[in-house]
Order: structure tokens, then C-alpha cells, then sequence
């Protein structure tokens, strides 16, 4: 009595409805379930009485809870803590109440990474590269970033007191600063290229998504944008709904954007686009690579099945389920499949896992598992659809770009890999040591320096005065990619993040290629033809291709 009293108590829990989750009702009363739920209690029963440790009915019920739900082998799945809930659902809304600062660990100190614009933190004058070395009296070193965001968080209105250390400062700074809503901006990197092309990268599909997306294009369109790269790469996803209205951005009126297949009610829905797009003239390329996921391969899937945009970068994560979340009475949550989504012309992406039989799914953060993939799928092994315009596209197994652009890194950033080993974390350290001096010294002036040869051998003598040792021939086979990466930290720490934006912008091999096919006047279909000119020339496939 007591499993069905706990089984009716949590599905008649309202359902936590947030986006593009359903919520999915009903129970099965037929005879077999009867049968069952008696078997189960006898074999609780005997468990909490006679096992050989003794055990509390919660913890049995809890365990057999996560037994059942791993044994439909499904990573997106899982129950959700109260802590875990509260984080997912912080990420889908975009908004918590804290001081509005970015930061990460260096030398074992809490670092400000970036205070975010019209923060308490910005306007308190915190700056990139502060040191928060204490806390409400409490040294933070060896804190990690969780640690410190718990306490940097807590009510609205509520105070917290912090020192800082600042890089060509003797004296600390204290700093009294009041907690307030924050709203973490999806789209967080934007920028207007030489040529007006425009660059916007959306971090997460939250609440605000399409909404930023569309003030920062109608920006952007009063300086000149001309043509458009949105990079979705390493765009974990999110809500449903923020999905679709992106997509509906770029679609005319009818067009469809994705449809959802489920058991449950309310779980089938076709999703079409309600307003003609406001920028139908408005050229486009999408970045994505093996690290976009769900919402991110929606906006993919639908505009590259309308030959709205031209895919460029790797083949997606290749997520094609749905999960609706439901409340639970211990206030956690129940995040469950509920449907798989389609695109436009009927394509799954949904990538096989190596074995349903493997253990081969580890937690995200949100208590979301990641699940391991398998590798790519040969085209000639997957099904082929075509685009409205007629072009070959695939499904089972991602997004296919249009046009292949391997983020693989370099040989001399393998050669750095090698020559460090386990201390890149310290390696890390010493960049933003070596940064906060070049910002402390003033050598740097402008956001288009370059590191010089001096520059590089400063840096190592930094390294080698931590007990970083690296063989010459090693350090030169690396220096180049060394170069980069000192580029965009100092540009970071001296100028802000816009400018380190802009620096690796200027070397990032998809963004390049993107801004090659978006050159001179010219149409979406001019883009499409140019990718698949540069695909055919490269003769870039996947394995099996025919």
C-alpha cells in the first residue's frame, strides 16, 4: 500500500511546465500493474526487515526510484533534486539574485572573470582580473567556484562584504555591495565585422532568448548588418519554445519549424512559424559542432530544411527527444522523455548511444546525463531527405553541416599538451599572472597589439619561476599556439572581454569561413552555393559517403 500510495502521490503532483516541456498525464490501472506493485512491496518489505545492514524505507523506495529510471536507459531521464531543480531551473530563466559577476579560480583565488553590465558588481567598479580574497571576514582561498557563487548569491536587497585584491595595488579594496536580480543574457557575444557582417552567439535558450536575439539584430541592422553568422557551437540547448521562436525570426508565416511525437496527451504538436521574418533579405551562415544540442539542432534542422541559412562547422550532438519536468512532493522533479521532434521534412537527428547495455552516461550539472555517443554515422548508411530547394540532406545522426569546418586543434597545440601534462591548470594560472602584469606595467596600449618575442620569453621565464619546466624544442614547436592564447588573455585583463572577443574572432577558422561565403552582395542562395562549392572542391565528407 504504501508504493501505490507513493506512486499515485507523485503523478497527480502538479507538473513544473516550463517551455517547451509537456507535461504528460494518467495512470495505467490494469491488473498486471496491481500484481506488480503487490510484488514490490513484499520484496521492500523484505529487504527493510531482513536485509543483512539495516536500511530505512525512504532510502529503499529512493534507490529503487534511480534503479527504475536507469533501467530505461534513457540519459535524459533522471530525478531531479531540489538543488538541482533550482538550478535548471535558474538556466532556463536566465535569472538569479547575487552581485552579477563571472569568475573562476587562479592561483587558487577567486577571480572576476567579467562583472556583467549594469550589475551591482559593474557598478560598484569591480573589474576583470580582481582577486576576491575575502568574504564577510572569510579568507577565499582554496574556495572553488561553487563554493564562492553560493555565497556571492542570496536574497534580493541582502548585503555581502568582500575585499579585493587588485593587480598594481599594495592595499586591499573593501567592497559593500547589495545583492539584486540578475539577468544573464543568452545572446553574451556580439559584434559587427568588417564588411557589416554580423556576429552573435547564443550562449543557452532561455526565457529572453529570441527576444535579445531580435533587439540585437534591429541594433545592429540601424550600423549597416548586411549578412548575419549566428554560432550555436557548444550550445547546449534548453527550452523548446525559445527554439521555435528563433526559428520563427527567420521563417515566413506557415513554414514549419518541428514537430513533437508522443505518447501522452499533449505531447504530439506541430510548431510552425506565425509571422512573416522581418530580415528576409538578411543572408546567413549557423555555426554549430558536436557540442550543439536539442534547441540548438531545432533552429538548425528547420532552417537548413527551408534553405534559410547555410550550416557550417561539425556534425551536431544529435538529441531528438523532448523531456517535460514534474513536481515532486519532496521538492524535486521528475525530468522525463516524453516525445521525439522531427524537422521540417520528417528528420530525426537522434544520434545512437554505443549500447543501451553500457554504462555509458555520466551527470550533468543540471542532473542531466551526457551521454556517450557514437561516432560519426556514414552518410551512405543514414536516410537522405531533400531540402525545399531540392539539396541532399541527412538524418540519424545530428545536424550534417553544409559545409565541413573541423575545429581539430593544431599540431602545435598537441605539442603544448604534451610538453605540459598535468600541470595545465598551473599553466592557466600563469597566464592570468602574466596578463595582470602587462596590465599592471601599462606596456600594452592598444587592443591590436602583438606579442613579441620578448613578450613570449618574459612569459616562459614566468613559467619556469612557477616550476614549469619546458624542453626548448617542445616550447618552440608550441610557441605559435602559446602566442594565441597569451593574445587573448592580456586582451582580456587589459582591454575587457570585447576584445578578446574580436581577437579570436580574427582566428577562428569557422567564423573566417563563414565571413568568405557571406562576401560581397549577396543572396541566401549565393551562400548555399558557394558552401557546396567549397564542400565538392574539398571533396569533405564523412566516412562512407557516396
Amino acid at each position: 500500500m504504501r508504493y501505490r500510495a507513493f506512486v499515485a502521490l507523485a503523478t497527480m503532483a502538479g507538473a513544473l511546465v516550463t517551455g517547451g516541456w509537456f507535461l504528460q498525464r494518467g495512470l495505467d490501472g490494469s491488473t498486471s500493474s496491481v500484481n506488480g506493485a503487490r510484488l514490490f512491496d513484499q520484496v521492500v518489505s523484505h529487504v527493510a526487515d531482513r536485509y543483512v545492514d539495516s536500511l530505512s524505507q525512504d532510502s529503499i523506495y529512493r534507490e529503487a526510484l534511480q534503479g527504475m529510471l536507469r533501467e530505461l536507459h534513457d540519459p535524459y531521464t533522471v530525478f531531479l533534486s531540489g538543488d538541482r531543480l533550482a538550478r535548471l531551473n535558474e538556466n532556463t530563466s536566465g535569472r538569479y539574485a547575487g552581485l552579477g559577476v563571472q569568475i573562476d579560480v587562479r592561483d587558487g583565488w577567486i577571480t572576476v572573470v567579467s562583472p556583467l553590465p549594469d550589475s551591482p558588481a559593474e557598478r560598484a567598479g569591480i573589474q576583470t582580473g580582481d582577486r576576491i580574497v575575502e568574504m564577510e571576514g572569510r579568507s577565499t582561498q582554496g574556495w572553488s567556484v561553487d563554493e564562492a557563487q553560493r555565497e556571492l548569491r542570496g536574497p534580493k536587497g541582502s548585503r555581502v562584504n568582500i575585499m579585493v585584491e587588485r593587480s598594481g595595488l599594495e592595499s586591499l579594496l573593501p567592497f559593500r555591495l547589495t545583492r539584486a536580480d540578475i539577468q544573464v543574457h543568452a545572446v553574451r557575444r556580439t559584434d559587427l565585422l568588417p564588411g557589416n557582417v554580423g556576429y552573435l552567439d547564443i550562449d543557452v535558450f532561455s526565457e529572453q532568448t529570441a527576444s535579445e536575439l531580435q533587439k540585437e539584430i534591429q541594433n545592429m541592422r540601424k550600423r549597416g548588418l548586411r549578412a548575419l553568422i549566428l554560432d550555436l557551437r557548444r550550445n547546449p540547448g534548453g527550452l523548446l519554445e525559445q527554439g521555435v521562436a528563433v526559428s520563427d525570426l527567420f521563417l515566413n508565416r506557415g513554414q514549419e519549424i518541428v514537430s513533437m511525437r508522443g505518447r501522452a496527451y499533449g505531447a504530439t504538436r506541430d510548431f510552425a512559424d506565425e509571422e512573416q521574418q522581418p530580415w528576409p533579405d538578411l543572408p546567413m551562415v549557423v555555426l554549430v559542432d558536436e557540442g550543439s544540442a536539442s534547441a540548438s539542432e531545432i533552429v538548425a534542422g528547420a532552417l537548413q530544411d527551408h534553405d534559410r541559412a547555410a550550416i557550417l562547422g561539425e556534425t551536431t550532438f544529435g538529441k531528438g527527444s523532448a523531456q517535460s519536468v514534474f513536481a515532486m512532493p519532496d521538492g524535486g522533479a521528475l525530468k522525463l522523455t516524453t516525445a521525439r521532434w522531427f524537422t521540417p521534412v520528417g528528420r530525426s537527428i537522434q544520434k545512437p548511444r554505443p549500447s543501451d547495455d553500457e554504462e555509458d552516461a555520466v551527470e550533468g550539472p543540471e542532473g542531466e546525463a551526457t551521454p556517450t555517443i557514437a561516432g560519426e554515422i556514414p552518410l551512405a548508411d543514414r536516410t537522405a531527405y531533400r531540402t525545399d530547394a531540392g539539396r541532399v540532406i541527412y538524418g540519424g545522426g545530428g545536424i550534417t553541416p553544409d559545409l565541413f569546418v573541423s575545429d581539430d586543434p593544431a599540431e602545435h597545440e598537441l605539442a603544448l599538451q604534451r610538453a605540459l601534462g598535468d600541470q595545465v591548470g598551473r599553466f592557466r594560472d600563469a597566464l592570468t599572472a602574466y596578463a595582470l602584469s602587462v596590465k599592471t606595467s601599462r606596456t600594452v596600449t592598444a587592443p591590436d597589439f602583438r606579442v613579441t618575442p620578448a613578450m613570449l620569453d618574459a612569459f616562459r621565464q614566468l613559467l619556469e619561476s612557477r616550476g614549469i619546466t619546458i624542453a626548448r624544442d617542445e616550447w618552440d614547436a608550441a610557441s605559435p599556439f602559446v602566442t594565441r592564447l597569451l593574445t587573448y588573455e592580456v586582451a582580456r585583463y587589459v582591454f575587457g572581454v570585447q576584445a578578446e572577443l574580436r581577437r579570436r574572432l580574427e582566428e577562428d577558422r569557422a567564423v573566417l569561413t563563414a565571413r568568405e561565403l557571406l562576401a560581397g552582395d549577396v543572396t541566401q542562395r549565393t551562400v548555399l552555393d558557394r558552401a557546396a562549392a567549397k564542400r565538392a572542391a574539398k571533396q569533405e565528407d564523412l566516412p562512407g559517403a557516396s
